[in-house]
């Protein structure tokens, strides 16, 4: 009587942990993901995606600010719970430096994502992914597929699948309270330092 229930709950669950996939499946465990170290973050590649304007947009536009880059799916269950809480950060964080963009994979383009996004009230930019943009970013084998990058377009942390609100909230907290690095050769103002 009782099994039947908790496997299906079981199975559900997996699910909603892993995230919407379409070959490789994402454990449990690589849903959530602890922030990198400075030395240890990489690049985040850059990329030219038009938003519902027909507007290129480039990672580039928003150097000097947190970013948080969301690979998704109109049909994806686990990135229409995340969405909500990504509505919420971009309104929370804006002031401090901080942006959402999401990257829409779904196939049917815009027909399919511009009703969704009305519906949600999404405040944050949307664009249209391709292949190629998520190939850049390894793979995304599993959405939603969520990169955290620092002022310096560096990604921080990456979480595969749902990862819980807190996770996220917690890793934006840490990088919009650091202020980017300084890069050698950089042009500084001579009245900084007391210069006429």
């Amino acid at each position: 009587m009782y099994p039947s229930r908790l496997c299906a709950a079981g199975v559900a669950a997996m699910l909603l942990l892993s995230g919407c996939s379409s070959s490789k499946s994402v454990s449990a465990s690589a849903a959530g993901a602890s922030m990198k170290s400075e030395k240890d973050r990489k690049p985040a590649p850059d990329f030219d995606l038009k938003d519902a304007d027909g507007k290129t947009v480039h990672l580039s536009d928003y150097k000097g600010k947190v970013v948080l880059l969301d690979f998704w799916a109109t049909w994806c269950g686990p990135c229409k719970i995340e969405i909500p809480w990504f509505i919420d950060f971009e309104r929370k964080y804006k002031d401090q430096g901080f942006a959402v963009i999401g990257v829409s994979m779904d196939e049917e383009g815009w027909p399919a994502v511009k009703p969704f996004v009305s519906e949600l009230a999404i405040n944050y930019r949307i664009l249209q992914g391709t292949d190629a943009i998520a190939q850049l970013y390894g793979g995304v084998d599993a959405l939603p597929t969520t990169f955290l990058i620092d002022r310096d377009g560096k990604i921080a942390e990456t979480h595969a699948g749902l990862a819980g609100k807190e996770d996220f909230e917690n890793g934006i907290k840490k990088l919009v309270a650091r202020p980017a690095a300084r890069i050698p050769g950089r042009f500084v103002p001579a009245f900084l330092f007391g210069a006429n």
